[in-house]
């Protein structure tokens, strides 16, 4: 058993990158953000450049939620195919959607360049394959789908992706948008770049209520400290279910793990972004330090006192498919871990007012 890989990769990469104090007074402010993720890092930063006064609160230290266990794959794709959002939402609002997401990793690849971020950001493509013969009927008329929405997508024969990428499936479509990142550097690295443009940060600072019924919202922390403001904008992803009735999200656990480096795989597959239809699914990616990233194995059920074993255990059927998959590697493991996430019905975050909470907004970016 390597005892080394109880935490994520990408924490014991990076480390501690920037840590902020308590609260440890009353304060004003005009927006405050909760939750020091990648959604709350690029939530503030959008607020900075809007030349807002922002505050940026997370419980624990920085970027320790979902962005320090995220496999940080960029795809327009989310977890719900086009063809199935499109009886959901219909035809039209469902391309937009996957449309977005390509304008997303776009102007994602911009910002990082523009503000000079360093978090292994790297253009690449993605494939999708089938992993039996009737999945792939399904995935080639999803693929006609997205063709015919102009989503920049093609093709791949059987023998075309074995060829290619050394990866035995039943066909799959190659789309040329995609990226990979370190999500937990990108993370601190903003949020880090916002502070010195005068943002504040407090980190280890839990809230413990909020009174949202005069016209400016009070919130109060766990040891008595007030903030005065006028929006607050809630960042915290899953966590955020505990406080909304609403049913929004269903909540899994996902594991991943990675290879020592200098991993032997083709070389295309470098620079590819990779995912299989199976349930649950399998999806890969190579790191800018010379490792290959599976991750997958799904389940909606987790028993802490067991969570070593059961990441062991996933950790074995990962790699036993990436073998069944790619006979030829040889994947020696370094790092593994698990990590919780939400998912709603149709695949989409939930962005926006609730009915439950006056001057406060939700981005909470489930699912794919």
């Amino acid at each position: 058993m390597r005892l080394r890989t109880f935490e994520s990769f990408w924490l014991l990469k990076n480390g501690l990158l920037y840590t902020y104090p308590s609260i440890q007074k009353d304060i004003s402010t005009e927006i405050v953000v909760v939750g020091g993720g990648i959604t709350g890092a690029l939530t503030s930063h959008a607020l900075v450049e809007k030349g807002y006064k922002v505050t940026l609160i997370d419980k624990r230290d920085i970027g320790q939620g979902s962005s320090s266990a995220t496999t940080s794959m960029l795809q327009y794709e989310i977890d719900v195919p086009l063809s199935e959002l499109s009886t959901m939402i219909g035809a039209y609002a469902a391309a937009q959607c996957y449309k977005a997401g390509i304008e997303a990793i776009n102007k994602l690849g911009q910002l990082v360049k523009e503000n000079k971020i360093d978090c292994g950001f790297e253009k690449k493509e993605s494939l999708y394959i089938a992993h039996n013969e009737e999945a792939a009927q399904s995935l080639y008329e999803e693929f006609e789908i997205r063709n015919k929405c102009q989503l920049g997508v093609k093709w791949l024969k059987p023998e075309e992706i074995l060829k290619i990428y050394g990866l035995k499936s039943f066909g799959g479509i190659l789309s040329q948008t995609a990226a990979s990142v370190d999500a937990y550097k990108l993370a601190h690295e903003l949020i880090h770049y916002n502070v010195n443009r005068g943002m504040t940060v407090f980190d280890q600072t839990e809230l413990k209520d909020f009174d949202f019924s005069a016209e400016k919202t009070i919130i109060t922390s766990s040891e008595g400290h007030k903030i005065s403001c006028k929006k607050v904008i809630f960042c915290s992803g899953f966590e955020s279910t505990k406080m909304i009735k609403e049913d929004i999200a269903k909540l899994f656990y996902t594991y991943a793990c990675v290879s020592e480096k200098e991993i032997k795989i083709p070389k295309k597959l470098k620079n590819t972004l990779v995912w299989d239809t199976n349930e649950p699914y399998l999806y890969m990616r190579t790191t800018d330090d010379g490792r290959l990233l599976v991750g997958g194995e799904d389940s909606s059920v987790n028993f802490p006192f067991f969570q070593q074993q059961i990441k062991e255990s996933k950790t074995s059927k990962l790699i036993q498919t990436l073998e069944e998959i790619m006979p030829d590697i040889k994947f020696i493991e370094d790092f593994s871990w698990g990590g919780t996430f939400g998912s709603t019905k149709d695949g989409l975050p939930y962005i926006g007012k609730s009915p439950e909470f006056e001057h406060a907004l939700f981005v909470l970016s489930f699912g794919g």
